[in-house]
């Protein structure tokens, strides 16, 4: 009997048009659109938002 995989609830690779900077003022990592360059986000804890590209 042929079984079906189960699937998985991750993304593979990282999110286009988007990156995310650490503010050392602020110890806040902040996500910002790569088209506009405007700022999305900024995270609440010291991690990294997942899956989003890093500028150096």
């Amino acid at each position: 009997m042929a079984t079906i995989p189960a699937t998985s609830d991750h993304r593979i690779g990282a999110v286009r048009n988007r990156s995310q900077f650490f503010n050392p003022r602020t110890q806040r990592w902040i996500k910002r659109n790569s088209h506009t360059g405007r700022f999305m986000e900024v995270k609440h804890d010291a991690k990294k938002f997942k899956g989003v590209r890093r500028e150096p």
